[in-house]
């Protein structure tokens, strides 16, 4: 057992943080109260400290994308074939790559990882937390979402093969959900039947969890046009979606908070170098937020570094986002967006026991990340 006492507690669930102890049992978090005791248990004492949940990354290629390889070692795109959704995350992420450590140290103690943007459909992410020597033993969720892909980089990537426009993408993905549907009306069909079970089809087969509503589609979308397009195809077939990147989302936030779809927000941290990124700003987290949007702040590592994820929120903030939203934006709302809400992204009873703790505000430079806790489980203390 462990006791986390005396820290003023931000929740991620109320904007007022509170001082409390924390009891730890068995990697959950077994009680939130003052002046907890248990005989026995390890002490951490938080006096004058603040207490977050792990941070969390709602969408990333970290390990999958190794640190300091460059892109010959890459293994988060597949450039032979422009659909692949059978293709998963957990298969290629490497457990021992510096970035996951330089997460856990700077707090992020959950990511959802997987494939890049170049195909139209590009296999399953995964949630993981940084620590461990085998993404098994890693996984919070090893499906979590289906990736695809509109705008320039399937344009850019297959333009040589057949996929050069808009128009060309969003077929492609039409007709691989037209097909993975009459898929899954056979299978219907066929019920205790083997024999009139349709030829297996790896692809299709991997699309079912989303037929089923099982997991989303993750829209990779940047520019205003491919998000409606993304959200019509969805609605055409009854699959659910988040949208992620969302540059310019806040030319069009008061039409996407009438679509309730949860928003992934980001890399916002480098240059626009293509056109579609040519309105990228700062204010867009907070002006989706403020029309009501879900929304959640990203950092696509390694587009951005992992570690600088509180330090994405902060500039979101100075740009004018509510600080609490922006905590929000980093914990709870990439958890729910993520489907595993139910385990991380805030401080309440019954969930896993990630914790951060800081001499300050995690979004300030000048602040310290003095401890970080993953399954109740020390992972990093600040020397």
């Amino acid at each position: 057992m462990l006791i986390i006492k005396n820290g003023l507690i931000h929740n991620a669930v109320t904007p007022e943080p509170f001082s409390a102890d924390i009891l730890v049992k068995d990697g959950k978090i077994a009680r939130i109260a003052p002046d907890i005791f248990c005989e026995g248990a390890c002490v951490f004492d938080a006096a004058g400290r603040h207490v977050y949940p792990g941070f969390v990354e709602a969408h990333g290629h970290i390990g999958l994308d190794g640190y300091g390889i460059g892109y010959e070692g890459a293994d988060y795109n597949e450039m032979g074939d422009i659909l692949s959704p059978q293709l998963r995350a957990i298969d290629a992420i490497e457990p021992r790559d510096q970035s996951l450590s330089e997460a856990r140290e700077a707090g992020v103690t959950t990511l959802c990882v997987g494939p890049g943007s170049a195909n139209v459909l590009g296999g399953t992410f995964a949630a993981i937390k940084p620590v461990g020597c085998r993404v098994d033993d890693m996984c919070v969720k090893a499906e979590t979402a289906m990736k695809c892909a509109f705008g320039e980089n399937p344009k850019r990537c297959y333009r040589e093969k057949g996929n050069s426009s808009r128009m060309t993408t969003a077929a492609r993905l039409r007709e691989m959900l037209f097909k993975a549907r009459e898929y899954q009306q056979k299978i219907e069909r066929a019920g205790d039947d083997e024999t009139k079970l349709p030829p297996f089809d790896m692809k299709l087969h991997a699309l079912l969890p989303v037929m089923r509503r099982e997991i989303p589609l993750k829209a990779h979308a940047h520019q205003a046009n491919d998000f409606f397009t993304a959200l019509r195809i969805a609605r055409e077939f009854n699959v659910d979606i988040t949208l992620e990147h969302v540059t310019e989302g806040h030319l069009v936030a008061d039409e996407l908070a009438k679509e309730h779809v949860m928003l992934a927000v980001g890399p916002t941290l480098t240059h626009a170098s293509k056109f579609e990124l040519r309105n990228k700003s700062w204010t867009t987290p907070g002006v989706l937020s403020r029309a009501g949007c879900h929304v959640s702040i990203i950092t696509d590592s390694p587009v951005i570094p992992q570690k600088y994820l509180p330090l994405c929120a902060g500039l979101a903030v100075k740009a004018g986002m509510d600080p609490f939203e922006a905590l929000k934006a980093i914990t709870i709302h990439p958890a729910e967006h993520t489907g595993i809400a139910d385990r991380v992204g805030s401080l309440e009873e019954g969930k896993d026991a990630d914790l951060v703790i800081t001499d300050g505000c995690p979004f300030d430079i000048e602040t310290t990340v003095l401890a970080v806790f993953i399954n109740g489980e020390k992972v990093h203390e600040h020397q």
